[in-house]
């Protein structure tokens, strides 16, 4: 990912969703680092897993913790334009592209 990897941090309801519904932190740094970005139109950024970004992942950090992420395969970020994350999450249908 290129323009949201230098996050500024986590807004506080992110950290409240990531507690709420179980995702790590280990998998917002890696969502950052290695996800894929689409645009909202609001200003902000859905950064998120798809097969490039899981392979890119796995030649990185190894296919030992790629496998140990692929529960949250499906999860999601939200980063606002100066960087911060605003909310995570876990996907249940496909992204829709523009």
């Amino acid at each position: 990912m290129t323009d949201t990897s230098s996050a500024r941090g986590l807004s506080r309801h992110a950290r409240v969703r990531m507690q709420q519904r179980g995702i790590p932190r280990v998998v917002v740094e890696h969502l950052l680092e290695f996800g894929t970005v689409q645009h909202d139109h609001r200003g902000a950024v859905i950064v998120y897993f798809d097969k490039r970004s899981r392979r890119q992942l796995a030649r990185a950090q190894g296919r030992a913790a790629a496998h140990r992420l692929e529960r949250w395969r499906n999860a999601y970020a939200v980063v606002a334009a100066d960087g911060a994350v605003v909310t995570v999450g876990q996907r249940d249908k496909r992204v829709r592209r523009h």
